[in-house]
């Protein structure tokens, strides 16, 4: 666990999910220059408040806090999301098609890890695996993996996510990016 002045828990008002958002904007390609993308990572998929309040009521997603900032957050999206992020469909098309340990993914109790990001001034401190390890602790009696997409262009998320217990399941090119098929199963004694 980290070692700093940080509380890690579920998204708990509205205000927080604004707080969620702003820091999503600012970690948008458009607000980071070529070198910060590579050096310290990105997000790729904006969402909007209803969204968020959407994918909340599923199952709320896990945020840092210091004080009343939000400076982390990773958000939850089960398979329920799908409708409301359209341009996310090819990714949850792919990943029915997919499988793991022999079974198709499709069959097996899985969510999608919505986005994860760390505030730029906390970063280093231990924050991206506090947020998975709440995730765990959380949502384990429902779910037994949680999987994402990473472009493998962001070396720095896809180090972080195998640092977790994440594996590679399969990496596919689109219109646009390389992407690498990450899952983390809390079911196989990889989760530590």
């Amino acid at each position: 666990m980290p070692s700093h002045p940080y509380v890690v828990k579920a998204v708990q008002s509205r205000d927080e999910l604004e707080q969620v958002l702003a820091l999503q904007r600012r970690n948008l390609p458009p607000a980071l220059s070529p070198e910060e993308q590579h050096a310290q990572g990105f997000v790729t998929v904006q969402h909007d408040l209803a969204t968020l309040e959407h994918m909340h009521a599923l199952a709320p997603s896990i945020i840092a806090v210091q004080g009343s900032d939000v400076v982390a957050y990773a958000l939850v999206m089960p398979r329920e999301c799908r409708a409301w992020v359209p341009v996310l469909d090819p990714m949850f098309a792919l990943l029915e098609g997919l499988e793991h340990r022999g079974r198709p993914l499709k069959d097996q109790r899985f969510y999608v890890m919505g986005q994860v990001c760390v505030d730029k001034a906390h970063r280093g401190k231990g924050l991206f695996d506090a947020l998975y390890h709440q995730h765990r602790e959380q949502l384990r009696s429902r779910f037994d993996c949680v999987v994402t997409e990473v472009s493998v262009r962001n070396t720095r998320s896809l180090r972080a996510h195998a640092r977790v217990g994440f594996e590679t399941v399969h990496t596919y090119r689109d219109a646009t990016d390389t992407w690498a098929v990450v899952l983390w199963d809390w079911g196989a004694g990889t989760s530590r």
